[in-house]
């Protein structure tokens, strides 16, 4: 039985596999967890689907993946050990060039490595030309005899920065050579610019007197395969250090890159007087943590404001469809959450139709089961609007990035007792600021001022008789 990376929801079409929980040969149970998988919603865990025995490894840790692509297979107990061979459930056949011949085999070419072949699982994932290329590269003898096999990842990128695989150390299953294994041997690796020292000379130290080659070097172009294979200087130096990526960060980073570079985005803060918000949560929150279990925060009051406020601004609760706006029916507000892995933002869903009391014990349980790392797909899928409360942090103003591909993002900041004028007089308030970041494709400053204030004119509200139920 193949097992294939499950669709999670339309807007997750990729994950990757973080960790193996099971080996090959390990008996497994149904709904046993075997694998955890990264998308870029949430990290998840992968259910066995049927019992049986873990015969194969396709997709190694680290990698990858689109959604329902082959990860791996399971002999179960109605499969016969014939039945469950690599090479009949992985019939990727390609038509190839002959090296012999140089005409093309019209009946194709089954191919026979059964080990994982980098960072797209098996060969059903990558082009059956690709795929074989791999298969074409030169071997090399490992120390039991066996010959050495690379993927065609892993050899265009050898290719292109002139590195020695015979030099590289694997990481993936069975020692399998990893892209993450070649750009770690480049980046370990001094490599100087592959220009004619004679072209180009020397610039000396003070940064402006060229200077000749030294006599012992020779004025010819130094390539990167010569630098990687002659030479394994660490990268940096002792004033800094090199710290991984881990999946997480890496895709967060790729997010907010593409937020930052998609998003032409603008950004105001508005200040709010909260000290009703203040006066009415202190009188409440010890009885309400009694009745409910958990903390009435100001949060819950914030969220309760937004989603008021989304409806009567529904270019806020939107997002760029390329040639029309695509404003949302239902108010989903995401709450950025800082976890132990890196960022995630668990969705309160309807949070226009929740009580103020309803919205404090959602988020209380969004956020203990994200800071457990036990969220859902499910927990993080279709948000409208995100919230992020970095006054939780002791910021009193921050521009937020959006989160791709909603409209807007907010985040409140802390609140401070500050001297200000209330009528002809100087009162000492509570104040907090609100700061948004909007896409200005989809909304112009009126809009998002118009939301503002409306948040604004809520919070300030808030009195000894408002309501929580």
């Amino acid at each position: 039985m193949i097992i294939e990376l499950p669709q999670v929801g339309e807007s997750v079409t990729e994950g990757t596999i973080t960790q193996w929980l099971k080996q090959v040969g390990d008996r497994v149970e149904k709904y046993d967890v075997i694998a955890e998988v990264l998308t870029d919603k949430v990290s998840m865990e992968l259910p066995a689907p049927a019992a049986g025995i873990l015969t194969e490894i396709l997709v190694e840790e680290g990698q990858t993946v689109p959604m329902g692509a082959p990860i791996a297979s399971i002999r179960t107990e109605s499969e016969s050990e014939s039945d469950s061979q690599p090479v009949d459930r992985q019939p990727a056949v390609a038509l190839v060039e002959s090296p012999q011949s140089g005409s093309i085999d019209r009946t194709g070419v089954l191919l026979k490595d059964v080990a994982p072949v980098g960072p797209t699982g098996s060969g059903a994932l990558e082009s059956a030309a690709a795929s074989q290329a791999a298969e074409a590269q030169p071997s090399v003898a490992k120390p039991d005899g066996r010959r050495r096999r690379y993927s065609p990842a892993v050899t265009r990128l050898a290719e292109q920065h002139g590195v020695d695989l015979t030099q590289v150390s694997g990481s993936g299953i069975n020692g399998r050579i990893t892209r993450k294994d070649v750009l770690a041997f480049i980046e370990t690796a001094a490599q100087p610019q592959a220009t004619p020292i004679a072209a180009a000379p020397a610039i000396s130290p003070d940064g402006d007197t060229p200077t000749a080659p030294p006599a012992d070097v020779d004025a010819t172009a130094v390539s990167p395969a010569a630098a990687a294979q002659t030479q394994s200087a660490p990268a940096g130096s002792a004033d800094e250090e090199r710290v991984p990526l881990s999946a997480v960060r890496r895709m967060i980073a790729a997010n907010m890159a593409r937020s930052a570079s998609e998003i032409p985005a603008a950004w105001s803060i508005t200040e709010i007087d909260v000290s009703g918000l203040v006066l009415r949560r202190e009188a409440v929150k010890d009885a309400f943590r009694q009745r409910e279990g958990v903390n009435i925060t100001y949060l819950a009051f914030v969220v309760k404001a937004v989603a008021q406020s989304l409806k009567e601004s529904p270019l806020l609760n939107s997002s760029w469809g390329g040639d029309a706006i695509l404003l949302k029916k239902r108010v989903n507000i995401g709450i950025a959450v800082a976890a132990p892995d890196g960022l995630v933002v668990p969705v309160v869903r309807d949070a226009d139709t929740l009580s103020v009391a309803g919205i404090a014990k959602r988020v209380a349980d969004l956020t203990q089961r994200a800071r457990q790392g036990r969220l859902g797909v499910e927990d993080v899928q279709f948000g409208t609007f995100t919230l992020n409360n970095t006054g939780a942090l002791g910021s009193v103003a921050s521009q937020p990035i959006i989160n791709h591909p909603q409209a807007a993002i907010l985040t409140t900041e802390a609140i401070v007792k500050r001297p200000v004028v209330v009528g002809d007089a100087i009162a000492i308030r509570s104040i907090m600021n609100i700061c948004l970041t909007f896409d200005h494709r989809v909304m112009d400053g009126a809009e998002a001022s118009a939301f503002t204030n409306a948040v604004k004119r809520r919070l300030e509200a808030i009195a000894d008789d408002t309501g929580i139920y």
